[in-house]
């Protein structure tokens, strides 16, 4: 685990004292070196399914795909963050790299961790750095508003969820998540359990986002700049999906009752965040509430406490962290070039950028879960488990998945085909930066095609 979290501290002093004609290229080679070395932990996993095991960390089959997705996703965003920032002072380029370098230190710290108690530091810790890319470096003057929404609603949630931890410790005596799955607790009234069992839960079901506690999410997408919303859509929800699947395990004989209006939400969130993003003119916006649609199947399939729920869900969470990253990507090539966010005044780009249409082509199909890509696995799993658990819920994902395709072709359709119009006719080309940027994107989650139980968790 330190041969990952030393280079990343080190990545500080390399980020402030590297002349400023050299700091992007150093800082981009410097973490594109830690994102390689973090693919060793995807070896030597023992019989417990524990490796790297020390006394404050470990990795195990749910958080291995997590914490190299995270490290996967540094180099890129500093990639896809150079251009917008290259008129800022110097020192505020460092400053943006360094918050980046910083949530990375977090979200490695918060996946590798084995205490709940740490969990919980690093999954507060890593509001600071969002908060800061956010309300410093957004595009409109509502990214305040915005910001405060993530903020609140952010730690309206995890404040019970402290309160229930502290708790658990107090009975339990320990915070371990290697002994809590094996420890039975003393479960009081049933007054109570409800308020414990939906304090554990609703810090991450706020995360996610669950519909019903998504207003958050649109707003925070929308006015963050293109690193902020690769990370906040590939990564810092994962957090919410991550924390439920290990604090599911201890939940155990109270989810069958208490589960029902949580799953009956995040399958109701996914055709009701799809009708909004078919008439969505905004394009940051129609990505943002696509996400909330994603993380609505991804609920649903833990909920179940099912194998094949946590595995649809894992398998999910890394495949859309991908393509929604790429989707942002993308969207920001559009935003850089017409300085709006609106898909009616940039239609018909496949005229005058083809090869890029062909990468929105890529990621739109990822998006409504194209085979044999890992969305469709994630998403036929989840379907399977809600299936099985019960078969009412065929009809509402059905119906989302139908959605889901309709949206992504809207979009797909209104940013790339038709008839040019007139006032775009001198767009810059698209650059070799941007086609890389896409391309480190799209080819993982193509390689994940060929070998799919690196994500698939438990199970594989």
């Amino acid at each position: 685990m330190l041969k990952i979290l030393i280079p990343t501290m080190m990545l500080v002093p390399t980020i402030w004292f590297t002349p400023p004609k050299w700091l992007w290229p150093t800082s981009m080679a410097h973490s594109f070196i830690i994102a390689l070395a973090s693919f060793s932990w995807f070896q030597n996993l023992s019989e417990t399914s524990w490796s790297a095991l020390n006394p404050y960390m470990a990795t195990d089959p749910i958080s291995t795909p997590l914490l190299v997705l995270s490290c996967w996703l540094l180099p890129l965003m500093i990639l896809a963050s150079q251009n917008h920032t290259k008129k800022e002072p110097v020192n505020r380029q460092r400053t943006y790299i360094m918050l980046l370098v910083s949530l990375q230190f977090f979200l490695t710290l918060a996946f590798g961790t084995t205490e709940l108690m740490m969990f919980y530091v690093m999954f507060e810790a890593t509001l600071i750095p969002t908060l800061v890319i956010i309300t410093r470096w957004g595009n409109q003057a509502e990214r305040l508003n915005a910001g405060t929404y993530f903020l609140f609603y952010t730690l309206a949630g995890s404040l019970p969820l402290l309160v229930a931890l502290l708790a658990t410790q107090k009975t339990s005596g320990t915070m371990s998540l290697l002994i809590l799955p094996y420890y039975n607790l003393p479960l009081p009234n049933l007054y109570m359990n409800m308020l414990w069992w939906t304090a554990c839960l609703v810090a991450f079901l706020i995360k996610m986002p669950l519909y019903g506690v998504h207003l958050w999410l649109p707003k925070a997408h929308v006015e963050a700049p293109v690193a902020g919303s690769m990370i906040l859509a590939a990564v810092l929800l994962k957090l919410g999906g991550y924390g439920m699947i290990r604090i599911m395990v201890m939940l155990q004989p109270l989810t069958k009752e208490f589960s029902y209006p949580f799953i009956l939400l995040a399958l109701w969130g996914i055709i009701m965040t799809g009708s909004i993003c078919l008439r969505q003119t905004d394009l940051k916006s129609l990505i943002a509430y696509s996400s909330v649609g994603h993380m609505g199947l991804v609920v649903g399939g833990i909920l179940t406490q099912t194998p094949w729920g946590f595995t649809g869900a894992l398998v999910l969470m890394i495949a859309h962290g991908l393509t929604s990253s790429a989707l942002f990507c993308l969207a920001n090539t559009n935003y850089e070039r017409t300085h709006s966010r609106t898909m009616i005044l940039a239609r018909g780009l496949q005229a005058i950028l083809p090869l890029m249409s062909t990468w929105w082509l890529l990621a739109s199909l990822a998006n409504l879960a194209l085979p044999p890509l890992p969305n469709l696995m994630g998403e036929l799993t989840i379907i399977t488990a809600l299936f099985n658990w019960s078969w009412w819920t065929l009809v509402l994902t059905g119906l989302g998945v139908l959605i889901t395709a309709g949206y992504s072709l809207h979009m797909f359709l209104m940013t790339q085909r038709g008839p040019l119009p007139q006032h775009i006719t001198t767009l810059e080309p698209s650059h070799t930066r941007e086609h890389l940027l896409i391309a480190l994107h799209l080819l993982p989650l193509l390689m994940l095609v060929f070998k799919p139980q690196l994500i698939w968790g438990w199970t594989s």
